[in-house]
């Protein structure tokens, strides 16, 4: 039985929120710098160049990478086997990641985003409540991994109901339809995170989940899944939108699918599109 202690995930959690909004990762950095090769547009060159500069003042200034510095979300993988210890007046795991949002966000002077009533819009002041998925696993596995879920790409992204009917095609067009309509809004080039089957709500998550599961740019290990995230990149970056919507050849570095079974009556999709400033960093204990 492994024996953690929330005042440690709290601390954990406050550094692992500003290093993500500090620091671009090598995943993203490196697949930014291959895709800037494809580039044949000017002002996409100039963008690129801007991003990585950008990229570099964030790091060593520690500035957010981007103004908007996100929701605070959290998928959190917990194993059977691990105990949580109640410590330093902290009485749950939620209460811990909060608080360790709360002084992340606050020390590292990030942007708070968060409104406590989506009508009445009152900012609660200090990025919380954190918005925390779930998983329960087997052994002494304790995993939290973070991303910075910006508005504007946020925004631009869908979900759709299909019936079976539509096939691999109607999900695909659906998919380059919604990139397409976005336009320059989620800042491109872009990440695509697309989810198909589940049901309504977790179809969503699905879609989001394929922006957390792997490193920006690994192919999906089932071979006809990696096929369509070929497809469907090539698709993306020929609609022409290019960095920030200037024109190019580049509008996506990349995009992961995800698929969870469904009902036989329905084919639910969804998109979730992250702005090139990839967020996403974890921690084990």
């Amino acid at each position: 039985m492994k024996i953690i202690s929330l005042a440690e995930v709290r601390d954990r959690v406050k550094d692992l929120v500003q290093e993500a909004n500090f620091v671009l990762q090598d995943d993203v950095r490196n697949i930014i710098e291959s895709m800037e090769k494809l580039e044949e547009s000017p002002a996409g060159l100039e963008v690129f160049r801007q991003l990585r500069e950008n990229a570099r003042i964030a790091r060593d200034e520690k500035l957010g990478i981007c103004q908007d510095t996100g929701l605070a979300v959290f998928l959190v993988e917990l194993g059977e086997e691990v105990q949580l210890q109640k410590d330093d007046g902290l009485s749950s795991l939620r209460e811990a990641i909060n608080e360790g949002t709360r002084r992340g966000y606050g020390e590292g002077y990030l942007r708070k985003s968060v409104v406590a009533d989506p009508i009445r819009r009152k900012n609660t002041g200090d990025n919380t409540p954190a918005y925390i998925h779930w998983e329960v696993v087997p052994g002494e596995v304790f995993k939290v991994t973070f991303i910075a879920k910006g508005g504007g790409a946020e925004n631009m992204s869908a979900i759709r109901m299909f019936a079976p009917a539509a096939g691999l095609e109607g999900i695909e067009d659906f998919v380059v339809e919604t990139v397409d309509k976005a336009g320059s809004n989620p800042c491109p080039p872009i990440i695509v995170g697309v989810g198909v089957g589940g049901n309504f709500e977790y179809v969503a998550w699905l879609a989001k989940k394929a922006l957390l599961r792997r490193p920006l740019g690994t192919l999906n290990p089932d071979p006809f899944y990696a096929d369509m995230e070929k497809r469907l990149l090539e698709r993306i970056n020929n609609l022409g939108i290019g960095p920030q919507g200037m024109g190019g050849r580049v509008t996506a570095l990349a995009v992961h699918v995800e698929a969870f079974p469904c009902h036989i009556a329905s084919m639910p999709a969804a998109v979730n599109i992250e702005c090139h400033a990839h967020r996403v960093l974890s921690f084990e204990i």
